[in-house]
């Protein structure tokens, strides 16, 4: 545990200054452009009653969240592509190979960090700096004090809700997508940089075959169930949208709905779990150890 450790921490260090520019440059554009950009609200959330300052607060901090997590996983995403070749490029694999460690955990920890450590840090990141460009939001279209008197008794649980279950749903989302991401490192492996372009052409071009001449549509079946279940792993699919945009404009209807947001959450958090203990996840575990066996057997021999 201690070696894997330090494998994530040498990741760190590796990447650091990187992360802290994609986490605080969009943070920061924003703040410029919210505190000295125009900002318009549509005229149906200026009807008499409703909640303006609410509503714009959950607003800023849902865009905050979502966006900066955006910004974070792509960047994972491509980085992880290239984690088998780079280790070569560098020759970072001689530094591997001087720690008491094996190939699978080399692979292992920055994946680890890739996949799961970062896009979770840029979840609590975009959150935090939610909050603060909230005060700035509603300050603009109200008044600071609009800010202080928000129903914050049922605003912060239902955020920190939100916040858990999408914590939660990461590595879920990441299980599910296991066998397409280690396809690619795969590709990237064998190909390098033409394992991309060999995957974006090869997979349609074989669903487009085996479809049309055989029938057989197991190419894009495969790949919808599991981005589809990553969705549905990862984001929330009850009925809090719903109740936000349809649940009228007195602030009693708002806060019955924030009251009900934690429930929502575990509900929906179960529902993702329950989905763990199908056939498809046990195709997806023997696809995920497959692949991930070839990955450590090519670094093992590429030495």
């Amino acid at each position: 545990m201690n070696t894997f450790k330090t494998l994530m921490q040498r990741e760190w260090m590796q990447h650091r200054l990187g992360w802290m520019l994609l986490a605080g440059i969009p943070l920061a554009l924003a703040a410029l452009g919210l505190g000295f950009g125009e900002i318009q609200i549509g005229q149906e959330a200026q009807a008499p009653g409703a909640p303006l300052p609410t509503l714009v607060a959950l607003v800023t901090m849902l865009a905050s969240t979502l966006i900066l997590f955006a910004i974070m996983a792509l960047t994972s995403l491509f980085l992880v592509s290239g984690l088998p070749r780079r280790d070569h490029a560098d020759r970072s694999n001689e530094f591997w190979l001087s720690l008491p460690t094996g190939h699978a955990s080399s692979l292992a920890a920055p994946m680890a960090m890739h996949l799961l450590v970062v896009p979770a840090a840029a979840l609590v990141i975009g959150l935090a700096g939610g909050w603060l460009l909230s005060l700035l939001v509603v300050s603009r279209v109200a008044s600071m004090g609009d800010w202080f008197a928000l129903p914050w008794a049922q605003l912060v649980p239902a955020v920190l809700a939100g916040l858990a279950r999408l914590l939660a749903g990461l590595p879920l989302a990441v299980l599910w997508l296991s066998p397409l991401l280690l396809l690619v490192m795969l590709s990237t492996a064998l190909l390098r940089r033409w394992g991309l372009v060999a995957l974006a052409v090869g997979l349609p071009i074989a669903h487009g075959i085996l479809s049309q001449a055989y029938g057989i549509g197991v190419v894009g079946d495969t790949l919808a169930l599991l981005t589809d279940q990553a969705r549905r792993a990862l984001f929330i699919s009850g009925p809090l949208g719903e109740s936000l945009t349809s649940g009228g404009g007195d602030g009693e209807s708002i806060g019955q709905v924030l009251a009900a947001v934690p429930g929502w959450m575990a509900s929906d958090l179960g529902t993702a779990l329950a989905a763990l203990a199908t056939p498809a996840m046990l195709g997806v575990l023997l696809a995920s150890a497959a692949g991930f066996a070839l990955l450590v057997q090519w670094r093992r021999r590429s030495v």
